[in-house]
């Protein structure tokens, strides 16, 4: 931490990180809480953890500190464990940190936020965090304080609180059990036990809950392409509809493969939500199909989206194609395209870890949401082996 330091005295930055009751904090020149002009040095508290992960997180926060009053944006309220009494320089300023049970929640989200980013394997890939947190994370933490300042007229966290907000979602909803991964990765960030049970109460959603009986059909795949007016869409949902992939990542693909003489596997770029990974065409015959070898050559290309990640976000390049498909009056959504995919491929008995490889995500979570296929399938097996077995008794 020292060296830290010494590289932000380097670059003229007044603020400093400290540790206080081995918790980090922020100490230096900060605006009067009475409004008056003056700067006298004062501390805030992080709440995070004196370790490597604790001070790239601190250093984050250091540098919002920094551009909110250099903005004049600067308010206390957003730091504070409790309203000041007055201005009065360091140390009386800070009361001692409190356990993560009984302290304030805004603070504590922020710091939470702040070691999101700062984890190694998330700074790997910017973009897809970005989309992670604000699709994943920040709608749970909201509800969280949403409910919070209900309960106790004040923002407070606790683990009953968290059993609290899981419960205002549905039972065996998608939205449940994100809720409980997002309130338990908090959790582990604040130290805070949470029930054995968690993850059980939390969990349960599969897709044959939600909308197997939905999911369309190769046929009604084929068909429904028809209703698009627009080339360079058709191709987009050509891309959805043979190799699975999710709304964004059309648009962070490489295609050369598609080329004549090419072997058709697609690399989704590392830019997107769950990093690089290769995905195989099921139905092969679709490439033709969709005519999705021009997207290799100079024919028609695909819709002109905006994928500068500077200035958009994965979950808005996504967004987009949604809204495409509502204005088209699509009766499907480009997640039904995806699905459609994964259950091909159980049913001509493609390996459950390849399969969760190509679609971006975790063995756990494929054979979670594809529960329904998988069971099916795996008692197809043992029956055909079970027959087989008593036609050659």
């Amino acid at each position: 931490m020292r060296q830290e330091n010494q590289r932000l005295a380097a670059s003229g930055t007044a603020l400093r990180l400290e540790i206080r009751q081995r918790r980090l904090g922020l100490r230096g020149p900060l605006p009067c809480p009475k409004g008056t002009a003056a700067r006298p040095v004062q501390r805030i508290s992080l709440g995070l953890p004196a370790t490597g992960a604790g001070v790239a997180a601190a250093l984050e926060q250091l540098e919002r500190v920094r551009q909110a009053v250099e903005q004049g944006s600067f308010r206390w309220e957003s730091w504070r464990r409790r309203p000041p009494a007055a201005a009065v320089p360091a140390p009386e300023v800070v009361p001692a940190v409190a356990p993560p049970e009984a302290a304030e929640l805004q603070p504590l989200l922020a710091g939470f936020e702040a070691a999101f980013f700062a984890d190694p394997r998330r700074r790997r890939r910017p973009a897809g965090s970005r989309s992670t947190w604000s699709g994943a994370y920040r709608p749970y933490l909201r509800r969280l304080a949403e409910v919070a300042a209900r309960r106790h007229g004040a923002a407070v966290v606790d683990a009953p609180l968290m059993e609290q907000v899981l419960e205002t979602y549905p039972l065996a909803s998608r939205s449940r059990q994100q809720c409980g991964i997002a309130l338990g990765a908090l959790a582990r960030h604040l130290q805070l036990p949470l029930p054995s049970d968690w993850s059980e109460r939390s969990g349960g959603y599969g897709l044959h809950v939600a909308r197997f009986r939905g999911l369309p059909s190769d046929a009604r795949i084929l068909e429904l392409v028809q209703a698009i007016p627009n080339p360079r869409w058709r191709l987009a949902y050509g891309l959805m509809a043979t190799y699975g992939l999710r709304n964004h990542e059309v648009f962070f693909c490489d295609l050369s493969a598609l080329a004549p003489g090419g072997d058709r596997v697609l690399r989704v770029l590392p830019t997107s939500k769950t990093g690089e990974h290769q995905v195989w065409p099921f139905q092969p015959d679709w490439v033709e199909r969709f005519g999705l070898e021009s997207l290799a050559e100079r024919g028609v290309g695909l819709p002109q989206v905006c994928t500068d990640l500077r200035r958009t976000t994965l979950q808005q390049v996504g967004r987009r194609v949604a809204e495409q498909f509502r204005r088209y009056g699509l009766p499907i959504t480009p997640y039904d395209l995806r699905h459609a995919w994964a259950v091909r491929t159980i049913h001509i008995g493609l390996p459950d870890t390849v399969a969760a490889r190509m679609m971006g995500h975790s063995v756990a979570i494929h054979t979670r949401t594809y529960h329904h296929w998988i069971t099916r399938r795996d008692q197809q097996q043992a029956v055909d082996t079970a027959l087989a077995r008593l036609r050659a008794s």
